[in-house]
């Protein structure tokens, strides 16, 4: 008889794609206690998803994890585009790969996804969490009673899980869980176990990618920019990526990519080489040529656009990344949405394990990242769309002009990078005094910009006071009345005073970093010198400052906005109505 092993863990992470280690990561660096399992006996080695977008190097950055992506990853600057010409495709243009006016990182990075989950892998360990493998789950059972389910400190998800490495009889382990996240793919165990649907259709568009390096005979000059082909045999895009390696989306007729009897892609149809003819033929006149033994990856695949029905079970079990939902590769988003479920989630999982906020919290994260993910359905039928159809000339055909693809394409832009993502109004994003900030959009991220400190004139980026550490972060706005604003947080009744471990401070001052004394601002709005701030430029008077105008804060009247621990625009108080603080955070956040 098979010995069953028994364990207790906060919170059980299934599966160590991207979703699953920007959650294990997030959560081990708030002192969660959690495990991540994954069925691989090994990370990913080559392929997979490629592209982070200007919004999730943001995140990266608030882990403090941007600069070992940019160390190792290529940067798409520009965009070409082609079109059919008199001797073969010819460029018509080429524009900026990112049009989004806002983005701090004002491109995309790419690398394959195995060494984007070594980012992750390597920040775990340093907290003491490895992936354990190759682990599966073969069962799940999530309690039927309400007062467990309604008690944070209760156990009420079993999981057994099954040990692939394990011969003898001990192969088998139970997990009881505080929560369980699916991160475990498009097939997702998970998903099906719950009995969640796949709400959406196939598409007819049928796609060939493969990773090389070219050799010296390519000649096709915008090989080191992204390209989107359009010829009159078919469609291509160029994606460059690390080193001398590029990634080909390659469009295939369905007839000769699917197989008639099961309808399905076929990829017995297809190999690499059959792959780059097609591509030679949509490039001509130009050719592409791969070094033999540097083809790293290919496949074949079929474009499906589907969002689960549901994301959480009882706000006890969730699923995230490809197990909620699926889509085209080529606008970038796969791996950027999947991680940006998690970063979602991790906080908001954090709070409510560490007593901080009610369990109630946790419905947000289906209410925000499934109409997210439904906007993300709605934008790639668009976007795959223009990439699969043939441009139209002349009047001539049924796809968009040149014209029209590129206003798409530079109109996507703010969708396509992140950083346009907006939150509807819930507990953790209430919009009642927009106008008190009316150009910072509350349930939108924090916008970057330029500050200098006041205790020693460094320039720091407002997005860098905002790390994913699980906390709030209040900037304060005092204008000219900082005394009051010290007062109403030091009341102790108040919510900060209830709650100052889920909370820090931080002040930007109206002021000059030649005059200005931060010694002068009241104590709880100086919790440390690096946290008061000046709206001014730095030494060279060509970066920052005006910071109030373009947040469209008032220099006298000041105001507070609160930024959620995932970097998003939580509300906004103005300085006359600061008791809205007390419940904007009494609606979700428990008193000590």
């Amino acid at each position: 008889m098979v010995s069953l092993n028994e364990s207790r863990v906060d919170v059980l992470v299934l599966g160590a794609g991207p979703a699953g280690v920007m959650c294990g990561n997030a959560l081990a660096r708030a002192g969660v206690n959690v495990r991540i399992v994954d069925k691989r006996a090994v990370r990913v080695a080559a392929g997979q998803a490629d592209g982070i977008q200007p919004r999730t190097i943001e995140v990266l950055q608030s882990y403090g994890l941007a600069d070992c992506l940019h160390s190792k990853a290529a940067l798409m600057v520009m965009a070409a585009f082609y079109n059919p010409g008199p001797k073969g495709i010819e460029r018509i243009g080429r524009v900026p790969d990112v049009t989004a006016p806002t983005a701090r990182y004002p491109y995309e990075a790419t690398l394959h996804q195995g060494e984007i989950e070594a980012i992750f892998l390597d920040s775990m360990k340093k907290e003491g969490l490895q992936v354990e493998r190759p682990i599966v789950p073969i069962a799940l059972q999530i309690s039927d009673d309400p007062e467990e389910l309604a008690d944070p400190r209760a156990y009420p998800v079993k999981v057994v899980l099954k040990h692939l490495a394990k011969e003898s009889g001990d192969d088998t382990e139970i997990v009881r869980a505080k929560f369980v996240v699916g991160a475990d793919g498009a097939h997702s165990w998970v998903r099906k176990t719950l009995g969640f649907s796949m709400d959406g259709e196939q598409t007819d568009f049928v796609w060939g990618v493969v990773d090389i390096v070219p050799s010296e005979v390519t000649d096709f000059p915008d090989i080191r920019n992204k390209s989107a082909i359009h010829s009159t045999n078919g469609s291509c895009m160029v994606i460059p990526r690390e080193g001398d390696k590029i990634r080909l989306y390659i469009q295939l007729s369905d007839t000769d990519a699917v197989n008639p009897q099961t309808g399905r892609v076929d990829l017995g149809r297809y190999d690499p080489e059959r792959l780059l003819k097609v591509a030679n033929k949509i490039f001509r006149p130009y050719t592409i040529h791969a070094i033999p033994d540097q083809i790293d990856w290919w496949t074949i695949y079929q474009i499906g656009q589907r969002v689960a029905s549901r994301f959480t079970a009882h706000e006890r079990v969730f699923i995230a990344g490809d197990a909620c939902h699926t889509h085209s590769p080529k606008a970038g988003q796969g791996m950027n949405a999947s991680m940006n479920d998690t970063h979602n989630l991790a906080w908001k999982l954090t709070h409510v394990l560490r007593g901080w906020a009610d369990i109630s919290l946790l419905k947000t994260y289906e209410f925000e990242r499934r109409k997210y993910a439904q906007d993300l359905i709605a934008f790639d039928k668009e976007f795959s769309a223009l990439f699969s159809e043939k441009l139209r000339e002349d009047g001539e055909g049924h796809g968009p002009t040149y014209e029209e693809f590129i206003g798409a394409f530079q109109n996507y832009g703010n969708f396509s990078s992140g950083v346009g993502v907006h939150y509807s109004p819930s507990a953790v994003t209430d919009p009642l005094y927009q106008a008190a900030a009316e150009n910072l959009i509350i349930g939108q991220r924090l916008l970057p910009h330029v500050l200098v400190r006041a205790a020693d004139a460094r320039e720091v980026n407002i997005q860098d006071l905002a790390p994913s550490d699980s906390r709030f972060k209040l900037f304060v706005f005092p204008g000219v009345h900082a005394d009051k604003v010290a007062s109403f947080l030091e009341r102790p009744e108040g919510f900060f005073n209830r709650r100052r471990d889920a909370c820090s401070v931080i002040t930007i001052m109206c002021g000059e970093k030649a005059t200005v004394n931060h010694l002068a601002v009241p104590p709880v709005l100086r919790p440390h010198w690096t946290k008061v701030l000046l709206d001014d430029t730095d030494i060279t008077g060509t970066r920052g400052g005006w910071i109030h105008e373009r947040y469209g804060i008032s220099r006298m009247a000041g105001a507070i906005v609160v930024v959620r621990p995932d970097g998003y625009v939580g509300t906004v108080a103005p300085l006359d109505k600061l008791t809205v603080l007390d419940d904007y955070f009494g609606s979700f956040m428990l008193s000590t």
